[in-house]
This record gives structure tokens, C-alpha cells and sequence, in this order.
């Protein structure tokens, strides 16, 4: 971005009088970190499009009702694809639930070897993923702005509703406890 393009303030504010060029350029500015989050929370490419989606189709609809912090809509996005994966993972549950009561039909191999490294990937931020979730709450959400998304501490202070100093504490804890609990995963196991 060069000091002659538009901020995000301005581009909310054309959008919101219902210029889509606008919201396209927004769109293009934050569309990979909302993705990058959106993964870093699912552990799955493919579900982290659908999110990415969901998450821009939210913003058009609440365009003219929201109001930005710190003339960056980055938080804010990043706040509601967080509000997406939620839901999205509460419907896999119920989905996943439903399907168990199904009698089960004969498996299907997957033969997709050319997505091979996909789901390396998957398999390993599930590891993560897994980690994070024994995280407190707030400790997460914290994680999942400041250091997964690089949204500063003064902004994600601002999308939570704390003291700055609270997120910066409650990322020091969360990675603390992770480096705990991914160097337990990843202790070699010896065989007998």
C-alpha cells in the first residue's frame, strides 16, 4: 500500500455507500490473512476458502453498521472469520454426529496422491490445532490475532474489548503453554 491509496476507513466508508470496487479492494488487501487465519483455526485448506467466503459475504451484509478501530479493518475481519469457524465447526459436530447414527456403507479409498503435501499440512496444524484447544478461551482468540495473524496488540486489544496488557499476557501464556504441550508431542517414542 502506498501513501496515495485509499486506507481502510475510507474504502469501509465507499463500500458502505455501496461500492463494490471498494469492498473489492479490501477484499484483495486482507483475503489471504482472513484465509491464513481462517486454516490456522480448521487445519483445513478447503474449509478455509469456505470461510474466507463466509466471512466477506458477512462483511457486505454489515457494511453500513459497522465502524472500524484504528482505520484498519483487519481485526475486525479476523473477528468474524473467527466467529465463522466457530459455527462452521459447531455444524461438522452436529453433521458428524447425525452421520454416525446412518448405518455406514463400504469406504471409499481416497486416491488423491497429488494432494499429498495438502494434507501433511492438515495433519500437522491439526497437531497444533489440538494443542490450541486445550487453551483457555480467551487465550486462544488472543493467540489466533496476535500471532497467527499479526494483528497488533493495541488492535486486538480493541476487537476484545481489554487492556493491552492483558492481550500481551494472555499470549505469553498461550505460548507458553504450547511449547509445553507440542514438545510432549513430539517426543520421540522408544521401542521395545
Amino acid at each position: 500500500m502506498t501513501t496515495d491509496d485509499p486506507t481502510d476507513g475510507q474504502l469501509w466508508s465507499s463500500a458502505a455507500a455501496g461500492s463494490g470496487a471498494a469492498f473489492g479492494v479490501l477484499f484483495d488487501r486482507h483475503a489471504r490473512a482472513v484465509y491464513n487465519h481462517c486454516f490456522r483455526l480448521t487445519a483445513s485448506w478447503s474449509a478455509a476458502e469456505d470461510l474466507t467466503q463466509s466471512t466477506f459475504l458477512q462483511a457486505w451484509r454489515k457494511r453500513t453498521k459497522v465502524r472500524l478501530e484504528h482505520d484498519s479493518s483487519l481485526p475486525w475481519l479476523l473477528a468474524v472469520a473467527t466467529n465463522v469457524a466457530r459455527n462452521h465447526r459447531r455444524g461438522v459436530l452436529r453433521r458428524l454426529r447425525l452421520a454416525g447414527r446412518v448405518p455406514a456403507e463400504h469406504a471409499v479409498a481416497d486416491h488423491a496422491d497429488d494432494v499429498a503435501a495438502r494434507v501433511d499440512d492438515e495433519r500437522r496444524m491439526a497437531t497444533v490445532l489440538a494443542a490450541v484447544r486445550q487453551l483457555p478461551r480467551t487465550q486462544q482468540e488472543a493467540l489466533a490475532l496476535c500471532i497467527w495473524s499479526e494483528v497488533s496488540y493495541s488492535d486486538a486489544a480493541a476487537v476484545l474489548g481489554i487492556a493491552e496488557g492483558s492481550v500481551r499476557a494472555r499470549v505469553s501464556k498461550a505460548r507458553s503453554r504450547l511449547a509445553d504441550a507440542l514438545a510432549v508431542t513430539s517426543t520421540p517414542v522408544e521401542q521395545p
